[in-house]
């Protein structure tokens, strides 16, 4: 059992995390960008903007200085997908023991590379074992030990038997795989399929239409995410299907949501800037379109979000065309990659 561990990034799922792992006794290092926030959480013990209504254990310390959070067992990397190579960076800079485990929970895919989050961790921290965090977990709900299941994955199993030791709790089951690209890929993917699902509820679409766009949104994930690397068995788990589900579902997705404005008639950007939390599946929209084009694999949803969010195309124009794609059947649409 970890005893010492430090979550980067507090935001919603981050401040989650920490209240989370404070139940096995550990001394939690919150580290947050903003000094404000972390003003708040110091004094006052609560994170009214990203987590408001729940208060830190006594064992969570809040800090500004990211020098205070390097002598933890396990580092967990909680920032936006877009920040996470330089916050590591500075943390490397600083220096960080070898035995250190690194954990990503964010959930994206580096644009300018086509990297995942644990590709950029391996780049930051060379000699450090590298695990993965993923899963359909709301953070309000993980805070509130409201029931929840995620899988951790890294590739060394006497790895994967500490971490599970540290994260299984009451509240929270952890399973474990070794398919570390897989796990992130549907973690990062099922943002994308969100925004198109919520702009489906945008303009009342209806239950049949989003349930055959969520199913055709797991067979899109599966083809882009085996071509990457991973397992198609990962994406019919938690990492794949359960968080697509309750991504595309809760009212809880900020991705969702989002896509439900943009179904309204709202401008991306001005939805954007209005959003307290980062809307991880814009940037990971633009990521995802590039590598489906460069690998040739056929990626008809990836594609509309692409046009609606990044060219200015109308949510209804974008569905009535995935709707009048030539006729195939399901298993040649869920098996071939690439559109004959």
């Amino acid at each position: 059992m970890h005893k010492k561990i430090s979550v980067i990034g507090a935001g919603s799922w981050g401040t989650a995390l920490a209240i989370l792992l404070a139940e096995n006794r550990a001394s939690i290092r919150l580290w947050g960008h903003h000094p404000t926030l972390v003003e708040e959480l110091i004094n006052h013990r609560i994170n009214s903007t990203y987590l408001p209504g729940l208060r830190l254990p006594p064992n969570v310390y809040a800090t500004h200085q990211l020098v205070d959070t390097l002598d933890a067992e396990l580092i967990l990397m909680v920032t936006p997908s877009k920040a996470i190579r330089h916050v590591a960076s500075e943390i490397a800079k600083l220096g960080v023991s070898p035995h250190s485990i690194l954990i990503s929970c964010t959930k994206g895919i580096e644009h300018e590379t086509g990297k995942l989050m644990s590709e950029v961790l391996e780049d930051c921290f060379p000699k450090n074992p590298i695990a993965v965090l993923s899963g359909p977990n709301h953070a309000i709900e993980v805070a509130q030990k409201i029931p929840a299941a995620a899988v951790m994955g890294a590739v060394h199993p006497e790895l994967l038997k500490q971490l599970q030791k540290t994260f299984f709790l009451p509240s929270f089951r952890i399973y474990t795989s070794d398919d570390v690209k897989g796990i992130q890929l549907g973690g990062a993917l099922k943002n994308v399929f969100a925004i198109g699902a919520g702009a489906s509820d945008g303009f009342n679409m209806g239950d049949n239409a989003k349930a055959a766009l969520v199913t055709r949104a797991l067979a899109e994930m599966s083809r882009l995410g085996v071509a990457l690397g991973g397992r198609r068995e990962t994406f019919q788990g938690l990492s794949g299907i359960g968080d697509l589900m309750v991504t595309c579902f809760s009212r809880h997705s900020r991705n969702r949501s989002f896509g439900e404005r943009v179904g309204r008639g709202e401008s991306p950007t001005t939805i954007q800037e209005s959003m307290k939390m980062v809307v991880e599946g814009v940037p990971t929209t633009q990521s995802a379109r590039r590598l489906a084009l460069q690998l040739g694999i056929e990626a008809p949803i990836v594609e509309a979000v692409y046009q609606v969010v990044y060219e200015g195309k109308t949510p209804h124009d974008a569905l009535w065309e995935l709707l009048e794609r030539r006729p195939r059947t399901e298993l040649d649409s869920l098996t071939q990659s690439i559109e004959k």
